[in-house]
């Protein structure tokens, strides 16, 4: 079956289905169906285990994992994170298999970015469907985003007019986590529940001076000093090192999506429309393609892995070190990058 990421909540209450994927390019939104499958499964008793599918993952693992639990007797829910969305031929067939023999004993959570509908056609795709249930993330448009962030004030408690959520849509520029962080603020701030654009404007200029957008601003603009001073600030703010590596990363991979169909002939102007980037942010990201082919691009992908893989303790290195290096390289500097596996 298919469901909306507002529906999920309604049927969790109802059913617990074996096999969920959650696939979309909005973190925040696809964050959030993850965390209302994890509270459920919690509430029922289940152990958690995480699966990484990367260049080593053996696709027995998953199987093994579905067939230990009779083992101890415990239920599992089992997270197989898979950023592309391809399993492969290999990883297709594991995954109909234990589509085919799912119990109802485990739940299966898959996490993926973006699937193309090429990928909702295939076998695995389909046989996930009918044991379970695909939810797809879509982004929330620019037309849609004051609406959006209405809600989430009335959630939060607060009452706005349109032009404080029009005030607000245009700060964040589609991204839903600042959003919910500037929303946060407001809630924090102000002495009362109505929210007009004189209590935005009055909060915003009483917000730290380091965040994640400004320094995903600064290293497409590819101003090294500011960045490193911006980096520092976030971390002697105590900002967490996967709240910065998620802005980053999230900026590169439309980077690469960018300069991959300009290299396939697409006219730029078109690609930046399709991917939805923003008008004001249109002058960064070409600054920004000028400076970074997508063979580094591609490699900014690594290290951005690299960095995920020492934030969850499977490598010795320094995060916030290799935060700086990922940064200095956005920004168009010369720098050796060593990994402390």
């Amino acid at each position: 079956m298919r469901l909306r990421p507002d529906q999920l909540s309604q049927h969790l209450s109802k059913n617990l289905l074996p096999i969920y994927i959650i696939s979309g390019d909005e973190p925040l939104l696809a964050q959030e169906c993850c965390d209302t499958i994890r509270q459920q499964c919690r509430k029922q008793g289940f152990v958690r285990e995480v699966l990484h599918v990367d260049a080593s993952f053996k696709w027995d693992e998953l199987l093994a994992s579905a067939s230990a639990m009779s083992l101890f007797s415990e239920r599992q829910l089992i997270e197989l994170r898979m950023p592309s969305g391809k399993p492969g031929k290999e990883g297709g067939k594991a995954l109909s298999e234990y589509a085919a023999k799912a119990s109802p004993d485990n739940v299966l959570l898959i996490i993926c970015n973006k699937i193309d509908s090429a990928s909702t056609r295939t076998k695995w795709y389909k046989n996930i469907e009918t044991a379970g249930a695909a939810i797809q993330v879509w982004p929330i448009s620019a037309q849609e985003l004051p609406r959006w962030i209405g809600q989430r004030l009335a959630t939060a408690g607060l009452q706005a007019n349109s032009e404080a959520t029009q005030m607000l849509a245009d700060r964040v520029e589609g991204n839903l986590l600042a959003a919910v962080q500037e929303i946060e603020k407001l809630r924090l701030l102000t002495d009362s529940n109505i929210i007009d654009a004189e209590t935005v404007t009055a909060a915003v200029a009483n917000n730290a001076r380091y965040d994640v957008f400004g320094l995903v601003d600064r290293a497409l603009q590819g101003d090294a000093s500011a960045s490193l001073r911006m980096l520092q600030g976030l971390r002697a703010e105590g900002t967490e090192a996967p709240v910065v590596l998620w802005a980053l990363a999230r900026e590169l991979r439309t980077l690469t999506q960018c300069a991959e169909q300009v290299q396939q002939g697409n006219g730029l102007d078109r690609v930046l429309q399709n991917l939805r980037v923003w008008d004001k942010r249109k002058g960064l990201v070409k600054n920004a393609l000028r400076r970074l082919p997508l063979k580094k691009l591609h490699q900014l992908i690594g290290l951005a892995n690299e960095i995920d893989k020492s934030i969850k303790g499977m490598s010795k290195a320094n995060s916030w070190d290799l935060l700086e290096q990922l940064v200095l390289i956005m920004t168009g500097q010369s720098v050796v990058t060593t990994y402390n596996n």
